[in-house]
């Protein structure tokens, strides 16, 4: 089947859930996953996640990032982290995200490489609590729709760049995607590994696609195992 999109979403984790969330509802956006849409490696993640305490709070956490990173981190990138990380907990508390409390303010726990607590979380299971919150909101969206065991098998590199995906549909037939926007948020490549605590269909595909074609990523955000790349359809186009 050949389909029209304004955007298509490669991954059903908290990656891809939160980009698709976060666009405008105006935009009709297609997310593929090749397994279930429950089996990501972010319903995995047990930790929780960082959130600046306040303006006292940001030397600390800027250097703790910095040294935990060897101070090889691109500064820039660090201090946007550590800026958006309020807000980005406010959009997932009103995504429904239950994040422990004590009474009515948020709990926080401290994890390694951390000077002090600064952690939300959700028991021992935030990933799963987090990514299935997003999940549902997503599953409540007209405008998004979900392919589960749909897998990208090359991308559609025209003459402005990337034009959006070559899949594998469910029933094993092969369909093209045109999409204005293509993101790629499927994972990193744990499963390649023999001895690994990811899924084994975790297998760095959106790696794979940068070295086979060569198209640039306007943007890459790497947390951990999740990763999102944005790919531009013109290379003059901002996202």
């Amino acid at each position: 089947m050949n389909r029209q999109t304004d955007v298509v979403i490669v991954g059903t984790g908290a990656a891809g859930l939160f980009c698709a969330l976060k666009l405008p509802v105006e935009y009709q956006i297609l997310m593929i996953t090749k397994d279930d849409v429950d089996q990501s490696d972010s319903f995995l993640a047990q930790g929780g996640m960082c959130m600046l305490r306040g303006e006292e709070d940001y030397n600390s956490y800027f250097e703790d990032t910095m040294k935990a990173g060897h101070y090889e981190n691109n500064k820039a990138s660090v201090d946007v982290m550590i800026r958006s990380s309020n807000r980005i907990a406010e959009d997932l508390l009103g995504y429904g995200v239950d994040f422990e409390r004590n009474g009515d303010e948020l709990a926080f726990t401290r994890e390694g490489g951390h000077s002090r607590p600064r952690i939300l979380f959700h028991e021992d299971i935030t990933g799963k609590e987090i990514t299935s919150k997003l999940l549902a909101r997503a599953q409540e969206r007209d405008n998004i729709t979900i392919l589960d065991h749909t897998m990208m098998l090359d991308i559609i590199d025209g003459e402005n760049g990337c034009e959006g995906l070559v899949i594998r549909e469910a029933d094993g037939s092969l369909g093209t995607v045109q999409a204005g926007y293509t993101v790629l948020a499927c994972g990193g490549l744990g499963g390649l590994y023999q001895h690994s605590t990811n899924f084994r269909h975790i297998t760095g595909d959106a790696l794979r696609s940068q070295f086979v074609t060569g198209l640039r990523w306007s943007i890459s955000i790497i947390f951990r195992s999740t990763r999102r790349h944005y790919i531009r359809r013109n290379r003059d186009d901002v996202f």
